[in-house]
């Protein structure tokens, strides 16, 4: 389904009230087989064969104009593909679709023709659970090898399986380099293991002359099993260690929060006003090490050597770490927020503390200003990255694309404003947009947004002084073992750093998830590098691929 297609008239069931299921029902039409009710949203469990005509319909006439996230699992009778649906303008309007496929044939039609976001999220729920996806683009393997036996989420999945393959069932590595008759393109791998990549990250790309004709990004190299040790880990205590690991970035509680949301949600915990000021004002500290920490690498990709903006983003960095280390006990695994709260109170002496925040955004605006005059302002960096990089609005949002990469092309699109949590809808601070949908739209949006991560803060230290002492309640009363309701589903999101951090959690009534699926910002946003980069230069696609910002981490999980 091309852009063009899409309706510029009033989204079809929206009331006064909000969504009209009936009418988004009517809409969805003989493709529906059923209706189930989920903890965040109504679902529309659809027929295998009719995943596009449905979705097409629930996008254009709807309006649900974002696939934020795409969950697979398998029960005893069947597998299940879960379709999550928002809308960029008003992500609190958000509907499931369900699509059920018969254990013995997992196979349903592919959403890739009318979200390209889907590509990758299908590929992996083929990779890693074995539904097959008619009509999809390009269905392989996405985090393990082509050659890997079996599929690790499924019933079925024998872990005892051998996994070793021979040169002769594979492509052989040391093979010599050849010329082709035909073409004058040229083919480079670029990573895994390269300081540009951001990681473990392999750029497969086809170059004409020093033009990128193609690039294709192969991830999986950092695949650590996140989702399935959450599954075997118990919500009350055990799986609040693992989200510091996905984006490892400083981005820890942030992360956190993720988890928190999602499982308070879901058990209807409630969390005391203090401690959401708290969470409020760490998560701040958070971005702020993170959105340093994207503009130093940025400036060590396309200046190409040790420069001092580099060394002013991680010294920077240090600072908002030891204030987290200070009120977490670490600089990187925090493990500070608990269900129904926060771990601990403040440091003492609390005014030391304060002190320390207040000196650090004392002091922010001046070295902002320093960015500018080295980075922003400076004539190679804008050749660099000014019109480089172009990433329509249109087809960011296609990608799923969000955080500074989908405010960088104007996608006015934050979850701390459009869909409030913790005490961000009783500050005063504004969502960050630029127009230029360049790379160096996505460094201004980052740079502004400490500054208004610095607001947040500093209302929040102001509320936290004054906070009654016989009133500062940091947990709520949360039960030893959590056991969610059966067949409980929900996924819940935070704006995390790099964008929209996602849980869909389904509980089977015991004390550990039956399902756990983590809708990582960084794997969607990377899937815009061909996007941005073919036609362009091999300098340019190295710029793109910095403003992304992603971490390996959280892309493979």
């Amino acid at each position: 389904m091309s852009l063009e297609e899409q309706s510029s008239g009033p989204d079809v069931g929206v009331t006064e009230e909000g969504l009209d299921h009936d009418a988004l029902a009517e809409l969805v039409g003989d493709a529906l087989l059923g209706r189930e009710s989920h903890v965040n949203a109504e679902a529309f469990v659809v027929h295998p064969d009719k995943v596009a005509d449905a979705l097409g319909k629930l996008r254009t006439e709807a309006g649900f104009d974002h696939l934020s996230n795409v969950t697979a699992q398998q029960y005893e009778d069947r597998y299940e593909s879960i379709y999550h649906l928002r809308k960029y303008d008003d992500p609190t309007q958000e509907l499931s679709v369900v699509v059920p496929t018969s254990v013995d044939d997992p196979r349903s039609q592919s959403a890739d023709s009318v979200f390209r976001t889907a590509d990758w999220h299908e590929r992996e729920a083929y990779d890693l659970v074995g539904i097959q996806y008619d009509d999809h683009p390009d269905l392989r393997r996405i985090l393990l090898p082509e050659t890997w036996v079996g599929h690790p989420l499924s019933k079925e999945y024998d872990e005892e399986s051998p996994q070793i393959v021979t040169l002769r069932e594979h492509a052989n590595p040391l093979a010599d380099d050849h010329r082709s008759d035909e073409g004058d393109t040229m083919f480079v791998n670029i990573g895994p293991h390269h300081p540009a990549t951001h990681g473990v990250l392999h750029l497969k790309t086809t170059l004409d002359g020093e033009t990128v004709a193609s690039v294709e990004p192969d991830i999986g190299y950092l695949h650590r099993c996140e989702e399935q040790m959450c599954q075997q880990s118990t919500y009350r205590h055990q799986i609040m260690p693992y989200p510091d690991r996905w984006d490892y970035i400083s981005a820890g509680i942030l992360n956190e929060w993720a988890y928190a949301r999602a499982a308070e949600d879901m058990a209807d915990l409630e969390v005391p006003d203090y401690a959401q000021v708290i969470r409020t004002m760490s998560a701040e500290l958070c971005r702020i090490a993170s959105h340093m920490l994207a503009v130093a690498t940025f400036a060590l990709d396309v200046y190409g050597d040790f420069t001092a903006i580099f060394m002013y983003g991680v010294r920077d960095r240090e600072i908002t770490q030891d204030i987290l280390e200070d009120l977490t006990g670490q600089r990187l695994m925090f493990n500070y927020l608990r269900l129904g709260g926060v771990a601990w109170d403040l440091p003492e002496p609390r005014e030391e503390f304060f002190e320390k925040i207040r000196d650090f955004l004392e002091d922010l605006p001046a070295k902002l200003e320093e960015y500018h005059n080295l980075l922003s302002s400076n004539e190679i960096f804008q050749l660099r990255c000014v019109d480089t990089g172009y990433l329509d609005p249109e087809v960011a949002k296609n990608y799923g694309a969000t955080g500074p990469v989908a405010r960088g092309s104007g996608i006015d699109y934050d979850l701390r404003r459009d869909d409030p949590y913790g005490w961000y809808d009783k500050l005063d601070w504004d969502v960050v947009t630029e127009d230029g949908c360049d790379n160096y739209s996505r460094v201004l949006v980052r740079l502004q947004e400490v500054e208004e991560s610095a607001k947040i803060i500093e209302q929040c230290v102001d509320i936290l002084e004054d906070w009654p002492e016989d009133e500062r309640t940091i947990q709520s009363n949360v039960p030893r073992t959590l056991r969610p309701e059966e067949d409980a589903e929900i996924y819940r999101a935070v704006e995390a750093a790099k964008g929209e951090l996602g849980i869909y959690m389904r509980s089977d009534g015991t004390d550990t998830p039956a399902r756990f699926k983590i809708r990582s910002p960084c794997f969607s946003n990377l899937q815009t590098l061909p996007e941005m980069s073919t036609g362009e230069y091999i300098p340019d696609m190295i710029a793109s691929l910095g403003s992304l910002d992603i971490v390996l981490g959280e892309v493979d999980r």
